[in-house]
């Protein structure tokens, strides 16, 4: 790391701590040369590749401005926002991947959506899954009501009685 007051070809880094809920590295170094000490903020980057091949990189606020269309009317709040596009975020890192397409992305967003709000994930959903008809929209609805029959029963026992 080149010192950025006498552009020594070196530092020492004399303290590292975690930032951004561990996604970042903030280091304080010191020159060998001049003394002087600076700040250096270490990031891994994640690249998202547009539609029209233009990169860009990942932006958590861009997530959220996507969703809240999809969320407008609906009881959702900031935090509820700020929370998926967290969650959102660590999915795609958790991959290992530094470079994704914007669609995936889409996709990442809406199991995390459904959670929040069924019509915000149908709203977001049409777009992302590309529905064309009104029976996509149909087959969308049934699987939701289907997915919620076997959340309710997933805990009864074999007899119909709550399982312990």
């Amino acid at each position: 790391m080149h010192c950025p007051f006498c552009r020594h070809g070196d530092s020492r880094v004399v303290d590292s701590r975690t930032t951004d809920d561990g996604y970042a590295i903030r280091r304080r170094r010191q020159c060998p040369d001049c003394g002087r000490r600076f700040s250096t903020l270490e990031t891994a980057s994640l690249v998202v590749t547009k539609r029209s091949g233009v990169a860009e990189p990942f932006s958590r606020q861009k997530v959220v401005a996507g969703v809240r269309k999809a969320c407008q009317g609906r009881p959702v709040t900031d935090s509820d926002l700020a929370k998926l596009a967290q969650r959102v975020e660590e999915t795609i890192r958790s991959s290992g991947a530094s470079q994704v397409e914007a669609g995936e992305i889409g996709l990442a967003i809406l199991p995390f959506l459904r959670e929040l709000d069924d019509v915000a994930y149908l709203r977001f959903a049409s777009v992302y899954q590309g529905f064309e008809s009104l029976e996509d929209f149909a087959a969308a609805i049934d699987q939701l009501k289907q997915d919620e029959i076997t959340a309710k029963y997933a805990g009864d026992s074999v007899d119909g009685e709550p399982s312990a």
